[in-house]
């Protein structure tokens, strides 16, 4: 059925100077976000999602840093945590964490509506430098976070160039995939959506953030005058080729109308079916009018390559 969720993205820049490492930094860090909260939480999102190393000073020296991540321990993300229970949404909190063993990790930490950490991500890739003199350790893990809207996989900057991570997403089908970054990361948003068949939501740093489709589509983006954007998105829908489904679309649009969107990106040879129905989910449809989806039509146009009959053999002229 209908699965809609209201997702806010917040592309703030990080503070300008150099505060210091105690109390004085971490209260300018709360008011920043304080002030960046303000700006969406009259939408009601059921997710706000903002940049990688949000609560970071990037005037302070990595000595000095390091100091304030200490002292900061986790109060940058205990206020977003009141700020998730207060407004009832769930908030992504992106940030340098210190482990028990005095190790660190670049994370996401999600935050659910009633304040708890649902589950963390710790970047898989992160730059080389982030280890040789931050100390940050790759992550090994990349597991789905339950919501209670979906499951959310997370994906760091740098994250976004390693088919590995992509390919786990893949395979473990989520909901909707969020990702943090320094780096806007180009042609390889829509392509990660695309890929893994889901919804992305990026958060970048002083550059434009979306919301984008599982067929690559902009639904919604920051701008050159406004960091934030809130968009409505339908996490009930599928992905299927244009090939030998064009009755079938017209057959189930002819039933059941405003119901049903089918909607196409252009020059893709793909479509995002969406069930708007409070009555029947978008597998429902994808039963009752046998339609193929994307990944079965592929998955049958590599066993007929397979097949020898219909390949070549090696050496053949």
């Amino acid at each position: 059925m209908a699965n809609h969720v209201k997702i806010s993205t917040i592309g703030a820049r990080a503070p300008a100077g150099n505060p210091g490492t105690g109390q004085r930094a971490v209260e300018r860090m709360i008011d920043h976000w304080r002030g960046r909260f303000a700006q969406v939480l009259p939408d009601r999102p059921d997710l706000i999602v903002v940049p990688e190393c949000c609560d970071r000073f990037p005037a302070q020296p990595m000595e000095e840093r390091l100091a304030y991540y200490r002292y900061r321990g986790d109060q940058v993300r205990d206020f977003f945590a009141l700020t998730a229970r207060e407004h009832r949404c769930h908030i992504a909190y992106p940030a340098v964490r210190e482990m028990v063993d005095g190790s660190w990790r670049n994370s996401v930490q999600l935050i659910g509506r009633g304040g708890q950490v649902l589950g963390a991500y710790n970047k898989n890739f992160p730059v080389i430098t982030e280890t040789t003199q931050g100390g940050i350790l790759c992550g090994a893990d990349a597991e789905l976070i339950e919501c209670d809207f979906g499951r959310v996989g997370c994906a760091i900057c740098f994250d976004l160039n390693f088919d590995e991570i992509r390919q786990r997403y893949v395979e473990s089908r989520s909901d909707l995939l969020i990702f943090p970054s320094m780096y806007h990361g180009g042609l390889m948003q829509p392509y990660w959506a695309y890929a893994c068949r889901t919804h992305l939501v990026t958060a970048v740093c002083g550059l434009s953030s979306a919301v984008l489709s599982p067929v690559g589509h902009e639904i919604a983006s920051t701008t050159n005058y406004f960091d934030f954007v809130t968009a409505s998105v339908n996490l009930d829908c599928r992905v299927a080729h244009l090939d030998f489904n064009g009755d079938k679309f017209r057959a189930m649009k002819e039933k059941y109308g405003p119901a049903v969107s089918i909607f196409d990106p252009g020059y893709l040879g793909s479509v995002l079916i969406t069930s708007e129905s409070e009555e029947r989910s978008c597998d429902d449809l994808i039963v009752e009018f046998d339609i193929e989806l994307l990944d079965d039509y592929m998955a049958r146009s590599i066993a007929h390559r397979a097949d020898p009959q219909n390949c070549e053999q090696k050496g053949e002229e």
